[in-house]
């Protein structure tokens, strides 16, 4: 039987816009204690390059804080679970982290940003909440679609006001419902 696990707090402040939110963190992750810790993950990789800092090579205090002056906050949808090895299928009895928390602290947030299916399978009852939603394709070494194509995605977490200098919006081909 799966060992049951918990996720991590967190990752918000008072002036967070955008939130992203993973499904809930690989083996390799709450081994190392740390968001997107699998060394072959993209996350750190794909956010670095939208907002124009190299996130991958920088110690990960360093990478929350970025995250955090960017306005941009990082959680996953499931607080626990059981699960045998790393893979989303693999996710039994979930339970679902309570985003009462992060409503309180992050008044700003606008617009949440869903890392892969099993993230967004909760995209509707955001949307419901009035949040823009926008779903990207995982950042896990499991997806296989190019890196570019991966990136191009992912610029949506910017909003076009607060984009970085040179970036531009993806299509919307990845699953955005705009609220």
């Amino acid at each position: 039987m799966p060992k049951r696990s918990r996720g991590f707090p967190p990752v918000v402040d008072e002036n967070v816009t955008t939130l992203i939110l993973g499904s809930f963190p690989s083996a390799a992750s709450l081994q190392k204690g740390q968001y997107y810790g699998h060394p072959h993950n993209q996350f750190w990789k794909l956010v670095g390059r939208v907002i124009e800092v190299p996130l991958h090579e920088m110690h990960y205090e360093g990478k929350l804080r970025t995250l955090l002056a960017r306005h941009v906050g990082l959680w996953d949808i499931i607080d626990r679970c059981e699960r045998a090895g790393s893979l989303d299928s693999n996710i039994r009895n979930p339970r679902h982290n309570e985003f009462e928390h992060v409503k309180r602290i992050a008044r700003r947030l606008r617009r949440i940003c869903f890392n892969g299916k099993t993230a967004a399978k909760l995209e509707s009852l955001f949307a419901a909440w009035g949040y823009e939603t926008v779903v990207l394709p995982s950042s896990s070494p499991a997806n296989t679609l190019a890196f570019e194509v991966k990136l191009d995605a992912w610029r949506q977490i910017m909003p076009p006001d607060r984009s970085a200098r040179g970036t531009r919006s993806a299509p919307d081909y990845c699953g955005h419902a705009g609220r």
